[in-house]
């Protein structure tokens, strides 16, 4: 496969991502779904006979597969491909395709199905039944912790995005409304019209996208929702807190329904942009970073590009949704291999998408965007039409490091060549943005209300009535812990103490995960078929460890002007 891939264009590298995954999905996932764990479609799911119309809620397998597919795709899919392309193109590559489809598609679906057989537990519960208490509370501790490092990096990238912006605050706010009137259509008035609702939402998103950059032009709206980081910072929280307390089916699921459209139909028309205009890849194969001594990642592309690249191939953010809300909501456990192995793949797709916009970007002006003006200033690159795309757009892009600015013009300059979409360079990067801040918003809100259950189960063991979810004291006293958590993390502290922290955490949860999945087909009695997780999992743990080990040495080393993760001026 790599010499087949090492001299192919974009779209030779889209085709043979798409058939590698959907024969991944036709053959490997049918046959972990019904060979090793044995999907039943006629056992009475959690979602039916725990049914309160509030967390148990049994959900269309399509609603559900949007609710799970943005709750686990935020910022890892989109921004670790485009800082992992200082390696070259092949490296990411080969890494998402092998790794979304033997790696983090099955810890996604075994997780999920693990906790559908335990009662909808989360996962460090389910470790104190396979393993043990004392290792079921390191378990709970770790993950707690690892949420909160992921969801103040996650709210980072959303302040970013709506930093300083008010058409992209209109519409990602705008969203909130459409998502209400969803929930309340498909679960009070018309029960199961899923095509109604979907086009209800569609609709609406494409008026409030269209119309948007006119309408927050209003002096109102603009005044208002023209806001700085400190706003926004404590917004984002409270968004998150209401989010967790509210009845699953009112806001969460619906909006994540929603933003299915907006985010699946900006990557298909990316795609199809793609096969258009035949972008070429302007980033080598391999770079001179691979071995290490890049400006973006300071370090080699082993062990880096496996904590670098985490959701887009294997994520331990995903276990937390697996085991939090949509155990709760599958309707059919044969649902599990729909939403659990292909929404992953379906995250892996993005992730090969922001790989090949980072990769269509001349090399020096990729640079140019990520990182700091000081340290390009040592590459001995000049731009080449980084300043014509700064005049088209308005904005100055040199030095936005972090990945999101570099996706954004590289999206932007996708579209504003496809016909009819031309001349409106601006307004598709912008649009960029703000589809950024509403892949990686949906996560947040998600990941609170999953916390939220981690902390009701922590605090049951010392207040048993803390386990009763329909106790409303206890759901608002362990959002508010929960939440004041993390946006104390989100309203201190930056990109560069925040997400090298999550990134070597995040695989070191998926590692636990496997492992965890591993010990429950030994349980079942499918000892022949533990490689399936035991392999992917053992193999996270001393690349992880490494790349931890070797992180701390280049933090320690390397001036803060040059660390990849600074905040954006």
């Amino acid at each position: 496969m790599i010499i087949l891939v090492y001299k192919l264009e974009c779209y030779h590298h889209l085709i043979i991502s798409l058939c590698v995954f959907a024969l991944a999905y036709r053959y490997y996932g049918l046959f972990i779904a019904t060979r090793v764990l044995e999907l039943d479609e006629n056992r009475e799911t959690l979602a039916e006979s725990l049914n309160d119309m509030h967390d148990f809620h049994p959900t269309n397998k399509f609603v559900l597969f949007g609710h799970h597919f943005t709750a686990i795709a935020g910022a890892g899919p989109l921004i670790g491909p485009v800082l992992a392309a200082q390696f070259g193109y092949l490296p990411g590559l080969i890494w998402i395709l092998i790794g979304a489809v033997v790696a983090g598609a099955v810890h996604d679906m075994v997780v999920l199905f693990a906790s559908t057989r335990y009662d909808g537990k989360s996962l460090s519960l389910i470790a104190s039944e396979l393993i043990g208490k004392r290792a079921g509370l390191i378990a709970s501790l770790s993950i707690l912790f690892i949420l909160m490092l992921t969801l103040a990096g996650l709210s980072l990238a959303v302040v970013k995005a709506l930093y300083m912006s008010p058409v992209n605050t209109f519409t990602v706010l705008a969203t909130i409304p459409i998502a209400l009137l969803m929930g309340i259509y498909l679960y009070r008035f018309r029960p199961d019209d899923i095509l109604g609702a979907s086009l209800i939402g569609l609709v609406l998103l494409l008026i409030i996208i269209l119309a948007g950059p006119f309408l927050s032009q209003i002096p109102i709206i603009s005044t208002y929702l023209t806001l700085g980081e400190i706003p926004l910072r404590v917004m984002i929280p409270v968004y998150g807190f209401i989010a967790a307390a509210l009845p699953v089916w009112l806001l969460l699921c619906p909006r994540n329904y929603l933003s299915t459209f907006l985010k699946i139909g900006t990557i298909v028309v990316l795609a199809i942009g793609v096969f258009i205009i035949y972008p070429e890849i302007q980033m080598p194969a391999v770079t001179e970073y691979f071995d290490g001594g890049g400006p973006v990642i300071p370090g080699s592309a082993i062990p880096f590009l496996f904590i670098t690249i985490a959701c887009g191939a294997l994520s331990g953010f995903h276990s937390t949704i697996g085991t939090g809300t949509t155990p709760k909501m599958i309707a059919n456990e044969r649902d599990i291999y729909f939403v659990g192995y292909g929404a992953m793949l379906m995250e892996g797709f993005v992730a090969i998408m922001a790989l090949i916009v980072a990769c269509s970007l001349i090399p020096a002006d990729y640079f140019a965007i990520n990182v700091a003006p000081a340290v390009y200033s040592t590459l001995g690159m000049i731009p080449v039409q980084l300043p014509e795309l700064e005049s088209l757009i308005g904005e100055s892009l040199t030095g936005r490091t972090g990945g999101a600015v570099a996706l954004a013009v590289g999206m932007a300059s996708i579209f504003a060549r496809i016909p009819y979409f031309e001349g409106l360079l601006s307004y598709w990067y912008h649009f960029a943005i703000m589809f950024e801040a509403v892949f990686v918003l949906t996560a947040v809100d998600t990941g609170t209300r999953v916390g939220r259950y981690l902390l009701q189960e922590l605090f049951g063991q010392v207040i048993p009535k803390f386990h009763d979810r329909k106790w409303i004291p206890g759901v608002i006293i362990t959002g508010f812990v929960f939440t004041f958590a993390w946006g104390y993390l989100l309203y201190t502290g930056e990109i560069s103490t925040i997400w090298p922290l999550f990134g070597m955490s995040n695989q070191l949860l998926a590692a636990t995960g496997l492992i965890i999945g591993t010990t429950l087909l030994i349980k079942m009695g499918k000892r022949k078929y533990m490689w399936i997780t035991a392999i992917p999992g053992l193999a996270m743990i001393p690349i992880t460890f490494y790349a931890g080990y070797l992180n701390i040495l280049n933090y320690l080393t390397i001036p803060r002007s040059a660390d990849p993760f600074v905040k954006d001026n």
